[in-house]
């Protein structure tokens, strides 16, 4: 009977700690909106700039005067996807895709932000789904590969099969994670279109259309990463970016508004 009562009481609390990491328990302020006609997968933001990305559009705007000061534009044969952006030491970091062909191929694309000019290409082929986001961290790549249910999927992979892969700097796979249910039933029938590591540590990931923020971390044991908080954001998934220059300040885009958004997480109450 103890022991029965013991597992009875180990469920109620899994199941009220899935539901407080599901549901929203802190939101961001918006700070400033820049208008952004490029605002279509994602933002990357350092210093001074602000940089749009739409497929094979990458748009550079000011970020006191909101004012756009460079742009750079590939072939949309070669660039058909590019998901998002980060600017990683003195280079703009770029997660590309052929999404929605078939079969998946992913590379990460690097620039010079201070004149907008392709530096180099590291290929990664074949295997895993779509490159969506990449991050660097602990002397190592991280990067989310997006598997989706209809368009752009490859079966019998669907978006369970999302994962979250560990490269070395000659860009071996070392280590590789899965999603937990709670945040694989949000992302569905779509994928992770955007994270990064955030200022305390922690993984900060986003769908594809939800107002959510979700907060990972990896397991101390086990292939599945934890769950561990919500956080409402007015914006709809897509790629984000936190800004190194302005700790807690978090940007992402209004796809619908074609906007960028500085927003402020605010601490749990």
């Amino acid at each position: 009977m103890i022991r029965y009562l013991v597992l009875a009481g180990a469920l109620v609390a899994s199941a009220a700690y899935a539901q407080e990491a599901t549901a929203p328990s802190r939101s961001a302020e918006v700070l400033r909106r820049y208008s952004a006609p490029e605002a279509r997968q994602g933002v990357a933001v350092d210093r001074d700039h602000v940089y749009a990305v739409a497929n094979s559009t990458i748009a550079k705007y000011d970020k006191k005067t909101g004012m756009k000061v460079a742009e750079w534009r590939g072939d949309p044969a070669r660039y058909p996807h590019i998901n998002s952006c980060a600017v990683i030491g003195k280079e703009l970091v770029c997660a590309s895709s052929n999404f929605p062909a078939v079969p998946q191929t992913s590379s990460v694309e690097f620039f010079d932000p201070a004149t907008m000019t392709h530096l180099r290409t590291v290929a990664l082929g074949l295997g895993t789904g779509s490159i969506t986001w990449i991050d660097r961290k602990d002397g190592a790549w991280w990067a989310a590969f997006a598997n989706y249910d209809g368009k752009g999927g490859e079966a019998p992979r669907d978006h369970r099969h999302t994962a979250l892969v560990r490269f070395d700097d000659q860009w071996r796979k070392t280590q590789s994670w899965s999603f937990p249910p709670s945040i694989l039933e949000r992302f569905k029938p779509m994928s992770s279109s955007g994270g990064g590591w955030g200022p305390d540590g922690r993984l900060y990931i986003t769908g594809h259309d939800h107002p959510e923020l979700y907060i990972l971390t990896l397991p101390k044991g086990g292939p599945v990463l934890d769950h561990v908080g919500t956080i409402g954001v007015p914006v709809e998934g897509q790629a984000i970016d936190w800004d190194e220059s302005q700790p807690g300040v978090l940007y992402g885009i209004s796809r619908p508004n074609r906007e960028v958004l500085a927003m402020r997480v605010l601490p749990a109450k």
